[in-house]
């Protein structure tokens, strides 16, 4: 086993602390809507997906969903015609934030030229 790994030997991933953390991140866009989240503070559905460019309007709305339903975002609903919704990062959203600097630098430094 190596010792620098935070996966046990004979333990299913899905049962690690990685696999958990994977489960929540995974996928094609919730990592960028985190990012952009962490970068514009708080924005609206329609801003969201202008940022991400060609991410249909279920698509977003479905893994928005997800993303509150982890406790990652927050969906902010305000009582008013029409109805108008803000998300931003949580606090729990927010401390993935290095662990996203972290993939980007390290894909910054193996980027083929």
């Amino acid at each position: 086993m190596n010792d620098d790994l935070c996966v046990p030997s004979g333990v299913a991933l899905i049962d690690t602390g990685f696999g958990y953390t994977l489960s929540l991140i995974g996928g094609k866009y919730k990592m960028l809507i985190l990012y952009v989240l962490a970068e514009h503070k708080l924005l609206r559905h329609n801003e969201l997906k202008r940022y991400l460019g060609g991410i249909a309007f279920k698509t977003l709305s479905v893994v928005l969903k997800e993303l509150e339903a982890d406790g990652l975002i927050v969906r902010k609903e305000y009582p008013q015609v029409p109805p108008k919704v803000e998300y931003f990062l949580s606090d729990k959203g927010a401390s993935l934030i290095p662990v996203l600097n972290t993939l980007c630098e390290w894909g910054e430094a193996h980027q083929p030229s």
